[in-house]
């Protein structure tokens, strides 16, 4: 009598995405962002936005350099997904030369910095959560926001202002969200370290959401 089969455990990637998939809806289409795409905003609030994306995208990849060396967070960081340089020069394109003096974070944008610091710092499978959440979310949902921005504002197709969105040296986003995504399944981390990955995922969709709602205060859809 042959044995029945077992069934293959869920790949680990899956389980994030199910997971997170309520969070994921919630922050794909916050007000500020529809009013933003729907052309109801004007060019001060995707400044503003891209001005919060940076301090983000810092503590993403102004990392120790132990952490390029690990075990675990050391396969995702790949130099073809780094965005600080891209997103300053659409600040420079968006706010001349001097940019960056006197830009503060919102408190909100502060905090999500902050917890990817902290991350990159004490604990690299936290960091693989945000990570995650954020590149992957702009090789998907964020050539949205650049098409949406290109023809909203002028903006030259795939050029200053909208550089953040433009991945010049992944040829196949698609293939490469399959091999990040095998990465994930492959984490060499335990099932209780896996539900932590999650969790970290979970918040980095709330803090995320948090930078929205504030954006939102500070650039109010008239009725």
């Amino acid at each position: 009598m042959e044995a029945p089969s077992s069934t293959p455990p869920t790949p680990f990637s899956a389980l994030i995405r199910a997971a997170t998939h309520e969070l994921h809806t919630e922050a794909q289409s916050p007000p500020f962002m529809n009013g933003l795409l729907a052309g109801r905003l004007g060019v001060p609030a995707y400044r503003r936005y891209t001005e919060q994306l940076w301090f983000v995208y810092r503590a993403l990849e102004d990392t120790p350099r132990t952490l390029a060396q690990d075990p675990v967070a050391g396969p995702f960081i790949r130099p073809e997904l780094a965005r600080t340089a891209e997103l300053e020069r659409d600040l420079a394109h968006l706010g001349g030369p001097s940019w960056s003096e006197d830009l503060e974070p919102l408190p909100a944008t502060a905090a999500y910095a902050a917890r990817i610091r902290q991350c990159a710092r004490d604990w690299p499978a936290g960091y693989v959560a945000h990570h995650y959440t954020r590149y992957l979310g702009d090789l998907s949902g964020g050539q949205i926001i650049r098409g949406t921005a290109e023809k909203t504002w002028g903006f030259d197709r795939k050029g200053d202002g909208v550089r953040f969105y433009v991945f010049e040296d992944i040829a196949n986003p698609a293939a490469f969200k399959r091999e990040y995504r095998e990465l994930l399944d492959a984490l060499p981390v335990d099932d209780l370290e896996k539900q932590r990955v999650i969790d970290e995922c979970k918040r980095a969709f709330t803090l995320n959401s948090a930078v929205f709602q504030e954006l939102g205060t500070q650039f109010p859809l008239s009725a």
